[in-house]
């Protein structure tokens, strides 16, 4: 009896943090066929349902996950535009094409849809109102990709990091090499959330919906998708820190040397929801999946980072 083949999935985005750790990770089970900006350039719309479709006819996935967007929150406030195309419109195009292939869409969305005002965490159901033109165009795309009428996942997800790529974590640990002092925002909470977390998940769910399921099957739609537990900016950098001088990085500032201050007193282009909990229990319900606290994705990733000399 020979071996079944794993079913391919097509990433675009593949360099990015959630993509590069959906190639590491999805891999043995299905086979990742990854696009980055060169093989296929969200912007260019004029040619991207054109050139999607080829890839499709070419390696016949199973599924096409959208790892790639403008994320450059403080960028988007003057580039609109741009950023409408990658995070609003290109979601659209993908999702009418995955669905005239008859395959599953996954897209990657944010905290930053909501505004932040709320006491708790947010829901799949609560209403949305984006603050800024990057939440505005993360929403956009959802919307769209929910109007082309296939099978999809939608997984918000918020305060992402990784080995590969930048993000706070690898800043954070930058500077606590090169200064006496650091001062960090204490008055916004969220969940950090690793992109290993995120392509595990994304494993879970796919395993179980494309294994066999079909486009009926209750459990797609709309996910929060973040590590369990919640903290500030400031909490999340002196744990970071912490970790990282145990284990031997040569951490120059000490631990009384992070200040805490309010988001008022670090000026952004771009407003951030001052709440970016996510209330996951939808998930964790519909896949049977127990997610860690953040903490554990920060210790894991601090130890994949090879110790800088």
């Amino acid at each position: 009896m020979s071996e079944k083949k794993p079913q391919r999935v097509l990433i675009t985005g593949c360099q990015g943090q959630v993509g590069h750790a959906l190639v590491q990770r999805l891999a043995p089970d299905f086979q990742p066929i990854g696009y980055d900006r060169s093989g296929l350039d969200l912007s260019d719309l004029d040619r991207l349902a054109d050139k999607l479709h080829a890839a499709i006819e070419a390696h016949q996935p199973s599924a096409l996950i959208n790892a790639a967007a403008f994320t450059a929150v403080d960028r988007a406030e003057s580039q609109e535009s741009l950023a409408y195309d990658i995070n609003a419109l290109a979601p659209g195009i993908m999702a009418t094409v995955a669905a005239s292939h008859g395959l599953p869409m996954v897209h990657y969305s944010t905290d930053y849809v909501f505004d932040g005002q709320r006491d708790g965490a947010y829901s799949e159901n609560d209403p949305t109102s984006p603050l800024s033109v990057y939440g505005r165009s993360k929403l956009a795309g959802e919307k769209a990709v929910v109007a082309a009428n296939g099978p999809h996942l939608i997984l918000r997800t918020s305060w992402v990091f990784g080995a590969h790529g930048q993000n706070f974590l690898k800043t954070m640990l930058r500077l606590a090499q090169e200064r006496d002092a650091l001062r960090v925002v204490n008055d916004q909470i969220g969940a950090p959330t690793s992109a290993e977390l995120i392509a595990q998940s994304t494993h879970t769910a796919l395993t179980s919906l494309i294994g066999g399921a079909d486009a009926r099957d209750p459990r797609w739609g709309i996910y929060h998708l973040t590590a369990s537990g919640h903290t500030s900016w400031h909490s999340y950098a002196k744990h970071l820190i912490a970790r990282a001088r145990a284990i031997g990085w040569p951490i120059c500032v000490e631990d009384d040397a992070v200040e805490g201050i309010a988001a008022q007193d670090y000026p952004v282009a771009a407003a951030r929801p001052m709440n970016s909990r996510l209330d996951t229990t939808k998930w964790q319900q519909a896949f049977g999946e127990t997610l860690p606290n953040w903490q554990v994705g920060v210790d894991q990733v601090l130890t994949n980072i090879p110790l800088q000399p």
